[in-house]
């Protein structure tokens, strides 16, 4: 890395010739107006307007695509020596309205393109200390003409140099270059006829701002060509602090378009076809990147991996090879949660666990393996550990790697057990702390619920997708709030998911706030049920209808804890340990086991 203060004359003169470019994946120019003229003043008043980073272009491992800014009329075909990492925003400014002769596009607050202008610096304004800064800059319309009523009254003609004169506005797309300055100022002093006046108001200009201007300076770090690709990331993650983070995927797109593939309209098509429903509609473009690159490395024979180095090292033969794979994987991901009652991804526990779930699903594929029930029973059993173990928390991508290797080996060989499946332990206590629908064992504990084939309330009809999604199922309490806060029941049980479980919105609405007791004969009533034909929808729910009937708050809970404890058990494969410990106890009153 090297840093040096730079002339603002020189890096317009890089930006016009093409020496310095944009790499693909940086964002559009996107500054307004008001921007643009705070930009100049801080330049004109010779304040730091911040370094610019760049990177030097040209080794073989850092090939991007690359462009000239926006306004440069340098040749897209030109070969760059650096890339503006950091200071595109500023650096695209300045060069339309202080460089370039044409008018500056600038854009509004929304980034549409609007009316295109040029900026003045008013003379006698800009000498004058007590001056308001938005009358030192100025934009005009690209006409040159400010007019107002709709276009009846001229405010502001500086169409012509003559108009430029008489008004006192120096053109700011002059003043980086001292010829084109110095001959506009000729033709000033002769428009005024040599006024001493005017030549002294002038020269101070030209000692206060326009020399400064033209030697103003700013601090640019350079980064070597021998940048590794995942520092290009990391650092324009840190420098872009203000603005949206560069993703690995836009790394990678401008490394494929070297090559004239174009990543961005691949994945939009994959997207619509593949991850556009409910539930894959979470993928990202980024996760779809990195269980492709997860895939690639295993299905090579080595060392499989899938850290941010990996994602930018991937080479485009093996993303075509290897990413329709992948969207069957993913596809196959889908319906299998599917029939783990995980319907959409608003409860779906692991966003991230799909990345190893997709590429473990594609693995098997080979032989249709994927759908042999016993295949399918140890890939469910390895999810829900990853689920209740709580696993996919953090230092995701080595559980990833080692996920896929060890799963399927057990799966072929029925080997070693996976270390997820390992380590995975739920503390009963934790039932307790699951109180809203971020936890992924929350989520996880209500896709067991539906999975037991839990009625609606009302219809009795098993929520099946199709159900799911046209009586608007969602979670809600079974002791109504008000009621166990009218009674004073502690809220670490009332609002755990011990009391909770998935109901249609228009059973919830029968609930009401009243006791179980009452709501349940209501809705023997209201809908001609028998008392025994609604304790079986409740019971689906892993609910003893007699605790409702009693409205035995206390004793809900327990049976509850048990039965929500031995589901996890059998979705695991793994036994509970300390349901009579001293821990539990405390917690809820009395054992578990």
């Amino acid at each position: 890395m090297k840093t040096n203060d730079t002339s603002l004359a020189d890096l317009m003169k890089a930006v016009d010739s093409g020496a310095a470019q944009l790499p693909e994946f940086q964002r559009p120019w996107v500054w307004d107006d008001s921007h643009i003229r705070s930009l100049i003043l801080s330049v004109i008043k010779d304040y730091p307007v911040g370094a610019a980073m760049f990177l030097e272009y040209g080794s073989e491992s850092l090939q991007f695509k690359h462009h000239p800014i926006e306004g440069s009329k340098a040749s897209a075909d030109k070969e760059p020596s650096a890339l503006i990492l950091d200071g595109q925003q500023r650096l695209t400014s300045l060069y339309n309205a202080l460089y370039s002769k044409d008018p500056v596009v600038w854009r509004n607050k929304d980034g549409k393109l609007t009316d295109a202008r040029f900026y003045y610096l008013s003379i006698e304004k800009a000498l004058d200390p007590d001056a308001d800064d938005d009358d030192i800059v100025i934009s005009v319309p690209e006409s040159r003409v400010v007019t107002s009523a709709f276009g009846k009254n001229i405010e502001l003609d500086l169409s012509s140099r003559d108009k430029e004169f008489s008004q006192k506005m120096f053109p700011l797309n002059l003043i980086l270059s001292s010829d084109e300055e110095q001959r506009w100022m000729n033709d000033y002093y002769a428009w005024f006829k040599y006024d001493l006046e005017v030549i002294k108001q002038f020269s101070a200009l030209v000692t206060r701002i326009i020399v400064p201007a033209q030697k103003y300076t700013m601090p640019v770090i350079t980064l070597g060509a021998d940048t590794t690709r995942e520092a290009v990331c990391n650092v324009f993650e840190k420098v872009n602090t203000g603005g949206v983070s560069l993703t690995v995927f836009e790394l990678v797109t401008a490394i494929f378009a070297i090559d004239g593939f174009r990543l961005r309209e691949d994945w939009e098509a994959r997207r619509q076809k593949y991850f556009s429903d409910e539930l894959l509609c979470v993928v990202s473009e980024t996760d779809f990147l990195t269980a492709v690159t997860l895939f690639s490395s295993y299905k090579a024979g080595k060392t499989v991996s899938c850290k941010k180095k990996d994602v930018l090292a991937l080479k485009l033969s093996d993303y075509q090879e290897c990413a329709d794979i992948m969207c069957e994987g993913f596809k196959t991901a889908g319906r299998l949660l599917q029939e783990e009652r995980v319907f959409s991804c608003k409860y779906l526990p692991y966003s991230s666990q799909l990345i190893p779930l997709a590429a473990i699903c594609a693995a098997l594929q080979d032989g249709n393996r994927i759908n042999t029930v016993s295949v399918r029973d140890k890939v469910k059993q390895w999810y829900w550990c990853g689920v209740f173990g709580e696993l996919y928390g953090s230092a995701l991508e080595s559980r990833y790697a080692n996920d896929l290797v060890q799963v399927v080996k057990w799966v072929n060989a029925d080997g070693v057990i996976p270390k997820t499946i390992t380590d995975s332990f739920f503390n009963p206590v934790r039932l307790l702390g699951l109180q809203s629908r971020q936890s992924a064992a929350y989520k996880g504990i209500m896709a067991l619920i539906l999975k037991n084939r839990a009625s609606d309330f009302i219809s009795g009809m098993d929520t099946d997708f199709t159900v799911y999604f046209e009586e608007n199922i969602d979670i809600h309490h079974v002791f109504p709030q008000n009621y166990c806060k009218d009674r004073g029941y502690g809220k670490e049980k009332w609002n755990s998911i011990l009391n909770k479980t998935p109901l249609s919105a228009k059973s919830n609405r029968i609930i009401g706030g009243d006791a179980p007791s009452v709501y349940l004969g209501r809705l023997e009533k209201q809908y001609s049920l028998a008392p025994d034909v609604l304790d079986g929808f409740v019971s689906t729910h892993l609910i003893d209808p007699q605790k409702l009937r009693a409205d035995d708050f206390q004793g809900f809970i327990i049976d509850r804890a048990r039965k929500l404890l031995q589901a996890i058990e059998a979705a695991t494969g793994k036994a509970i340990l300390g349901k009579d410990s001293d821990e539990v106890q405390k917690a809820f009153g009395e054992p578990l086991a």
